[in-house]
């Protein structure tokens, strides 16, 4: 691996993983903004508890060594929730602020997954 390419990961999966991990522990903790916009999408509270696990927990997958099938789930998991975000914002009309924040962590969880270490891929054998 080259070291810009490496130099990139690490920058992008650091800022994916604070971003992540913020947005996780605000929404764990149910902070009355963040429970105020989840109402106003439509969306339980208890929404909050669960999005706010699963970004932590992907955090974790993505930062440890090894377990490469887990880093992809993990990364999956971030689109999903990040693209639902988005499209959360855009059915109810909210501005480009609103999902800004959103983008910005796919970019990242983009950027993230396609410069990772070779040790950090799936290896894929086909017989």
């Amino acid at each position: 691996m080259k070291k810009r390419d490496k130099i990139i990961y690490w920058i992008a999966t650091v800022w994916l993983a604070l971003g992540m991990t913020s947005t996780g522990i605000v929404q764990i903790i149910k902070m009355k903004e963040e429970a105020d916009m989840m109402t106003r999408l439509g969306y339980p509270l208890y929404f909050l508890t669960i999005i706010g696990a699963w970004k932590i927990l992907g955090v974790i997958a993505i930062l440890i060594p090894k377990s490469p099938l887990l880093k992809e789930w993990a990364y999956a998991g971030f689109i999903f929730v990040m693209s639902g975000a988005v499209f959360s914002h855009l059915a109810s009309g909210d501005g480009a602020k609103d999902f800004f924040g959103p983008v910005l962590l796919i970019i990242l969880t983009i950027v993230s997954w396609y410069f990772r270490p070779e040790d950090r891929k799936v290896i894929s054998v086909v017989q």
